[in-house]
């Protein structure tokens, strides 16, 4: 709630001070949805694909050990009546190592895919704040926006950033 505030004060106060400098011209405004451009730019799909051709073997590694962890473990349900103590004891440890070791490998994927995701996509928005920066320069806008509750569809820029980030090398 307070983040709201704040957001809302300091487009209050970035407007009110726009407003008074631009005491004859009209304030020119526009807003880009970020997630947007995240996911409808080449860039952000070429981001996209690239980090899942790099890690789809890795996934596929760790669903097939886990469906081995769980088939192992229904083959341990199964056959736990017929076995000894010190069998079922045994078995019992390896599949409780074999789930440890499963959930270290999601644990660590999840990480660098995390850490790669940031990665790609600090380029992805590099790119758009450059793009974005140009066209305000060349339509000359005053302030344009990100992330706020509401906007005037009329001033959704959007398209355009994606077309001009798409058109960018």
């Amino acid at each position: 709630m307070n983040k709201q505030i704040t957001n809302f004060l300091a487009f209050f106060l970035v407007a009110s001070s726009l407003s008074l400098c631009v005491s004859a011209e009209e304030l020119k405004v526009g807003y880009i949805n970020t997630d947007r451009v995240f996911r409808d730019s080449n860039a952000a799909i070429t981001a996209q694909n690239k980090l899942q051709q790099e890690f789809s073997k890795r996934e596929k590694d760790i669903v097939d050990s886990g469906n081995t962890l769980k088939s192992d473990a229904e083959k341990f349900e199964r056959d736990a009546m017929t076995m000894s103590e010190s069998q079922r004891s045994t078995r019992q440890r390896q599949l409780m190592e074999q789930d440890r070791e499963l959930q270290r490998k999601r644990q660590e994927f999840q990480e660098d895919v995390k850490n790669r995701k940031n990665e790609e996509f600090k380029v992805v928005l590099d790119k758009a704040n450059k793009v974005i920066k140009q066209l305000a320069e060349a339509e000359k806008y005053d302030v344009l926006l990100q992330q706020v509750a509401y906007i005037n569809p009329k001033l959704d820029i959007t398209d355009k950033v994606i077309k001009a980030l798409n058109a960018s090398k």
